[in-house]
Order: C-alpha cells, then sequence, then structure tokens
C-alpha cells in the first residue's frame, strides 16, 4: 500500500513539474466558434487532453470530426472549443478554478472597439484594465487578453504556477522572435524594454503521465527492420516541394552534441503538407530541434515531443521519428541506422 502511495505521488509530481511554467494561450476562430490549439505528445488521451482544458473529451472529438472511440496519435493537432463552460470574460470563478489568460494579437485596422465586438462584445473597460492600457494605445503586433480559459486547479496542469487573477502587460510583435527549447511562448526584445512573452499559434506541451490511465499508449511502431532504400510507403507532399529538412529547419541551432544509433518510427497525421516533424528521444529537453540525418545522406529537422515510450518495442532503439520524416528521409515505417545533432 505505501509503494503505491509513493507511485502515485512521484507521478503527480512528475505532471507538476512539466508544467511548471504554464504556456501561454492564442485564441482562434471566429465568433461562436472560438478554439485553442494543441498538439498531442506521448502518453496523451482524449481525457487527460479534456481534463487539461476543462473541455468533455467528447465535445473535443466532435469539433474536430473525429472517431472518439480511435486512440489518439503523437503529433496530432487538435482545435480545442472555447464555449460557456471553459471561456470566462467576468473572471468569475469558483475557489476549486484557476484563470488562464487567452490572447488575441492586434492585426492591421484593429481597434479597441473593433476587438471587443470580435470576442463577444466584451467591454472595452476590461480589455483596458486585464492588459493595463488604454484604447488608443492599441496598435497593430500589440498582444492583448480577450478572456480567460477557465480550467480546475487540481485536473488541469495548466494552472500550476499560474496566478488566479493573471494580468498581463501587452507588447508589440514583428521584432525578432526566439523560440524557448522548453516551452512554446516566444520572447521579444523591444529596445530598451523588457523581454515579454507572445503566444505561438499551436499549444504543444511537455509529456504528461497522467496518475491513472485505462487507454493504452498510442505510440506505434513496427518491429521488423528494413532496408534503408526501402521506398516510403506514403508520399509526402511537403518533400515534393521543399529541400530544406522541414518546418523547423530554421529552428535549428545546436549545441555541438551528437549521437548515433537505431531509429524507429511512429504514425503521425503532422508532416505529410506542413512539414513539421516531431521525434522521442531520451535525454533531450522537450521542444528541442535536433537534426536526422540517414545512412543515405537525407536530413530532416524534428521537434523532440518527449522520451520514448517504455515498451519493450522501445529496446536498442536511439529515436523514433513521426513517418512523415521517415518519408522525407526516403525510408519505410521500419528501423534503420542515423546520426542525431543537438
Amino acid at each position: 500500500m505505501k509503494n503505491r502511495i509513493a507511485l502515485i505521488f512521484c507521478l503527480i509530481c512528475a505532471v507538476s513539474s512539466g508544467y511548471s511554467q504554464s504556456p501561454q494561450l492564442k485564441i482562434e476562430g471566429t465568433q461562436g466558434k472560438f478554439y485553442l490549439t494543441h498538439t498531442v505528445v506521448a502518453k496523451e488521451n482524449w481525457y487527460s487532453i479534456g481534463r487539461l482544458f476543462n473541455c468533455p473529451p467528447h465535445d473535443i472529438a466532435s469539433f474536430n470530426n473525429m472517431n472518439f472511440d480511435k486512440p489518439l496519435e503523437v503529433a496530432t493537432v487538435l482545435n480545442i472549443p472555447l464555449t460557456s463552460g471553459n471561456f470566462d470574460q467576468k473572471q468569475l470563478k469558483t475557489t476549486s478554478e484557476s484563470l488562464i489568460p487567452v490572447y488575441h494579437e492586434v492585426g492591421d485596422k484593429e481597434w479597441m472597439y473593433k476587438i471587443s465586438s470580435i470576442y463577444n462584445d466584451v467591454p472595452v473597460t476590461s480589455l483596458e484594465r486585464w492588459n493595463k492600457i488604454k484604447r488608443d494605445d492599441v496598435k497593430k503586433g500589440t498582444v492583448l487578453i480577450v478572456g480567460y480559459l477557465k480550467v480546475k486547479t487540481d485536473l488541469s496542469p495548466l494552472a500550476m504556477g499560474i496566478s488566479t487573477n493573471p494580468v498581463a502587460s501587452p507588447t508589440t510583435a514583428g521584432e525578432e522572435v526566439k523560440t524557448l527549447k522548453n516551452s512554446n511562448p516566444a520572447s521579444v526584445q523591444t529596445g530598451s524594454k523588457s523581454t515579454q512573452t507572445i503566444p505561438t499559434a499551436t499549444i504543444s506541451q511537455p509529456p504528461v503521465k497522467p496518475a491513472v490511465s485505462t487507454v493504452p499508449n498510442t505510440t506505434t511502431t513496427t518491429a521488423t527492420a528494413i532496408p534503408v532504400n526501402n521506398p516510403p510507403e506514403r508520399m509526402n507532399n511537403y518533400a515534393v516541394t521543399h529541400s530544406n529538412g522541414g518546418f523547423f529547419s530554421i529552428d535549428y541551432t545546436g549545441a555541438g552534441k551528437s549521437a548515433s544509433g537505431m531509429a524507429g518510427t511512429f504514425k503521425s497525421t503532422s508532416g505529410w503538407t506542413d512539414g513539421k516533424y516531431y521525434a522521442l528521444m531520451n535525454g533531450i529537453t522537450v521542444g528541442s530541434i535536433i537534426r536526422v540525418t540517414a545512412t543515405n545522406g537525407k536530413t530532416v529537422y524534428a521537434k523532440v515531443l518527449g522520451q520514448l515510450p517504455d515498451m519493450k518495442e522501445s529496446a536498442g532503439l536511439l529515436i523514433r521519428i513521426s513517418n512523415a520524416a521517415s518519408a522525407e528521409l526516403g525510408l519505410g515505417e521500419g528501423k534503420y541506422s542515423v546520426d542525431v545533432k543537438y
């Protein structure tokens, strides 16, 4: 019994550390159909994502026109609906709830009254108070709080470490943006002004290890090794028109570290048209961009979503990459040798 309690405590601590810094959330969509985006990481399922955003998991599946009975694949991008149940613009909550700011980046020819009308006619005075800004100071690129995601404090890791009444100062986009390795928000330095965080379009969380899970691991693999000259099983449409190794190539910096070993694959809906390749690898910070080179000389750049899944099929593997990345390397969904730099 004591061992079980200790195990549960360790899992809770792991979740807490993974969300010690809550990501900033960018609102998408139109009035009546507002949503946030979330990229699925290893060991997440419909229920854990529902708890994360305080949204019924069946509603998330329906909003994305997906089959709830089908396990989620790593790197799948989900739209999370913002409804009256989880989107608040009056800062009304119970003692068991937390409010997390939801942001809008001001576009061309937008002003405070127009933004108010876009987001449910939220009072301009509320926008001024939340953002500590006067209505006449708003200009293109300013990032404004337009409401709050309301979550259950004890159930959503997003609530950890955040104020119950958060207020953020506005900032102006358009300067040099550097993506942090440990989280999605980007930092912008505007001359003598202090550094301010700006939300990215996609919310990608560190891996979550729920205390209780009845859904099997969704990361899949093929245990049989195949030669490196096998053709890909699907056509990578992005690779046909691009030759830079994927969407994340521009973010690769590298720290002079490298490793060589066997790579496996996992199925993903991402990468086939947008070039966003993902990887699972131990010992590397979540969010890092790595360079993966096959023995045929081809290279892709992938974002690390988490560690290798703890399963027998991972034995002997250095890394797993999405099947779209494998296709750009000219390989199939099997095992092959790679060199990794990070």
